[in-house]
């Protein structure tokens, strides 16, 4: 019922930003929850962010907040993953995944979504 394409990923150097694209198509009616996750080698899979498409509300994990900003352009059917002052640990594959109704509240947990994206690869490396 639902697809979701991330883009955006690429080799950026520490201190550099990037914009993650998540591109969601299908009946995307029911699916307002959209989160933001990232793996790295050897570790598990982390939530970053989420927002609710039809009011706004955003939420941030620690290690990201303050740098990253997660926006939605709903016309577009796409939600955006702004992050700056890149580190080297935020290398991973970043994933986006949504979240059927009737769940309206934003979750850092991997089991709270229904539908993932195949994730794009972000390296912050010199």
């Amino acid at each position: 019922q639902l697809r979701l394409v991330e883009s955006g990923g690429s080799l950026v150097q520490p201190g550099g930003s990037l914009r993650l694209s998540c591109a969601v198509s299908g009946f995307t009616r029911n699916y307002d929850i959209i989160g933001w996750f990232r793996q790295a080698p050897g570790r598990e899979r982390e939530g970053l962010s989420c927002i609710n498409s039809s009011d706004g509300n955003t939420h941030y994990v620690d290690s990201v907040k303050g740098r990253f900003t997660i926006s939605r352009d709903n016309a577009k059917n796409t939600v955006y993953l702004q992050m700056n002052s890149l580190k080297s640990e935020d290398t991973a594959v970043y994933y986006c995944a949504a979240a059927a109704h009737p769940r309206d509240r934003c979750s850092d947990f991997s089991d709270y979504y229904d539908y993932w994206g195949r994730g794009t690869q972000v390296t912050v490396s010199s």
